[in-house]
């Protein structure tokens, strides 16, 4: 597997998880429990990833810039996290603010898988992509197994 292929698998289970938030209402143990989730998925991968992916690509020329936009886009989602971690559950305003984060999370997504995997791959190994993807499922496996003690 390479880091493209191990990204993309959370990639799809952000994409659920969004579309099931969405789909929450109210003050709801549902509601709670799959922010939750997301919340957990989409901080242990931002962490992963810039790890394993944007600090590779940052030291070259021609990704840096790409980069740069990934890590400061994840900076966006956390705050979009925030305001969510700050609202009430019952509030409108929480479904508004789920919306937000679910189109920006998609927005990064795929500006990730259309735009920044091609120039990474054109700039890192089949080797590379391969070592790199091992360290990040590693840091994934890591991070899930501590977030479920």
């Amino acid at each position: 597997m390479d880091i493209y292929q191990a990204i993309e698998q959370d990639h799809f289970i952000q994409k659920k998880l969004l579309e099931k938030i969405v789909a929450t209402s109210g003050n709801s143990e549902q509601r709670r429990e799959i922010f939750e989730q997301l919340k957990s998925e989409l901080a242990i991968h931002a962490d992963a990833e810039e790890r394993y992916f944007y600090v590779p690509l940052i030291r070259i020329d021609k990704t840096q810039d790409d980069a740069r936009h990934g890590i400061a886009e994840h900076h966006e989602i956390e705050e979009m996290v925030e305001t969510l971690v700050d609202t009430a559950f019952d509030s409108p305003a929480w479904l508004v603010h789920a919306k937000n984060l679910a189109d920006k999370v998609k927005h990064h997504l795929q500006e990730e898988e259309d735009d920044y995997f091609p120039k990474a791959k054109s700039v890192l190994s089949k080797k590379q992509s391969e070592e790199l993807a091992d360290q990040y499922l590693n840091e994934m496996n890591d991070a899930r197994k501590n977030n479920s003690d």
